[in-house]
C-alpha cells in the first residue's frame, strides 16, 4: 500500500488546524507539528501560508459543493423544497458542532479579506461558483411560479448565500440555532413563497 504524501498530510493537518483555530491562529509550526512533519517541510510544498490556505479553502469548497449537489439534485422535489433541504442539511452539520463552528468560507472571509488580497480574490471566485447552482434552482422555481420573479435568480442566489452567512455568524455568537431557524422561516414565507 502506498504511503500518503507529506503534502497530503500537511493539507489534512492544516485543514483541521485552520478549521479549529482560524487562519491567523493557525501557525505554520502548528500545521507541521500536527502533520508529524519536520520543520521546513512546509516550504517544500507550499509557496506561502496564503497559498496553503487557498488549497485548504478549495478542499472545503469541494466538500460544500458535494452537499449542494446532493441537496439541489432534481429528484422530483420542487425547487423550494430542494433549497430548504440544503439549509436543513447545513443546519444539522452546524448542530453537530454545538453551533460554534460556522462555515470555513464565511469564517475566512471575515478573517482574511482585509489582510490578504490573494485569499480575498480566491473567496470572490468561490462565492461566484457557489452561487451558480442556487441560481439555477431558483430560476427553475421562478419558471414554475413558486419563487418571485421580482428579482433576478442570480441576485436571489447571492441574497440567499449572503444572508445565510449572516445567520451563521449570529448563530456562532448566540451558540443557538435560533438565527438559522428565523432566517429559514422568513425566507420561505416571503422570497421563496410557501411550501
Amino acid at each position: 500500500m502506498a504511503r500518503q504524501s507529506l503534502r497530503e498530510n500537511l493539507l489534512q493537518a492544516g485543514f483541521q488546524t485552520i478549521w479549529n483555530s482560524g487562519y491567523t491562529a493557525a501557525g505554520v509550526r502548528d500545521i507541521v507539528a500536527a502533520a508529524g512533519a519536520r520543520p521546513g517541510s512546509f516550504t517544500n510544498h507550499f509557496a506561502s501560508k496564503e497559498d496553503f490556505a487557498g488549497e485548504v479553502l478549495e478542499r472545503y469548497f469541494a466538500y460544500v459543493s458535494g452537499l449542494v449537489e446532493s441537496a439541489l439534485a432534481r429528484d422530483g422535489t420542487p425547487p423550494v423544497g430542494r433549497l430548504r433541504r440544503y439549509l436543513d442539511v447545513i443546519t444539522s452539520k452546524l448542530e453537530a458542532h454545538d453551533w460554534a463552528r460556522g462555515c470555513m468560507i464565511g469564517n475566512l472571509s471575515l478573517e482574511t479579506a482585509v489582510h490578504s488580497e490573494p485569499l480575498r480574490l480566491r473567496l470572490v471566485d468561490i462565492f461566484e461558483r457557489w452561487r451558480r447552482p442556487f441560481a439555477a434552482c431558483i430560476a427553475e422555481g421562478q419558471a414554475a411560479g413558486e419563487i418571485t420573479t421580482a428579482f433576478d435568480a442570480e441576485d436571489l442566489a447571492d441574497f440567499l448565500l449572503s444572508s445565510w452567512q449572516g445567520a451563521m455568524l449570529r448563530m456562532k455568537v448566540q451558540r443557538s440555532p435560533e438565527p438559522l431557524e428565523r432566517f429559514k422561516k422568513i425566507i420561505f414565507s416571503t422570497v421563496f413563497g410557501r411550501e
